[in-house]
């Protein structure tokens, strides 16, 4: 009867481990190498052939678990503090604000009542009943003041149907959005 490979795998260990040292020289690291190797050659032990060099086998799995170990960590970047990751580009909070900036000057110059009806209907989410019942008008009132604020919003932001709104405030957007199945 012949051997398991898997049981000859074992005495090789000691051997493994002092072969990926000298490699990495890093006993930790070392120990990481030698514990993917034994994965590998594990998984893969159906593709040993019986007689032939165990050990030589294992070094070899050991050897390209190291250099693919070398190369994935050659690539990669240490940043233990975050300094780098930090720097990373990405939109300006700005923006933003800018935006923001640019609506609250446009929106001053809608008149009260405008003002009134867009934050009740675009902004507080009420119906046109809603606004006209808390404004004490007509509903038919409060979607003339609404769709005229949006129609001045429009023309003083320069926004045409076909631009996005890149704006993140829902407000902002829940105000200049036009409501065309309301009206």
């Amino acid at each position: 009867m012949t051997a398991d490979p898997k049981d000859e795998l074992v005495e090789h260990l000691g051997a493994m481990r002092a072969f990926a040292i000298s490699l990495t020289r890093n006993t930790a690291l070392a120990d990481d190498m030698v514990q993917d190797a034994v994965v590998k050659a594990w998984s893969k032990i159906d593709s040993f052939q019986p007689g032939t060099n165990m050990r030589a086998w294992l070094f070899t799995i050991l050897r390209n678990t190291y250099y693919s170990h070398h190369r994935k960590h050659r690539r990669e970047v240490e940043d233990g503090e975050g300094n780098l990751t930090a720097g990373l580009a990405q939109k300006p909070d700005h923006d933003g604000r800018l935006q923001m900036r640019d609506f609250n000057q446009a929106f001053d110059q809608l008149t009260p009542e405008q003002r009134e009806a867009l934050t009740l209907v675009g902004a507080g989410g009420f119906s046109y009943e809603e606004a006209a019942e808390m404004c004490d008008v007509a509903v038919g009132t409060i979607k003339s003041r609404v769709n005229r604020g949006r129609a001045h919003l429009t023309e003083i932001l320069e926004l045409s149907d076909d631009d996005p709104l890149e704006s993140t405030e829902a407000v902002t957007m829940g105000i200049v959005a036009s409501n065309q199945g309301a009206l």
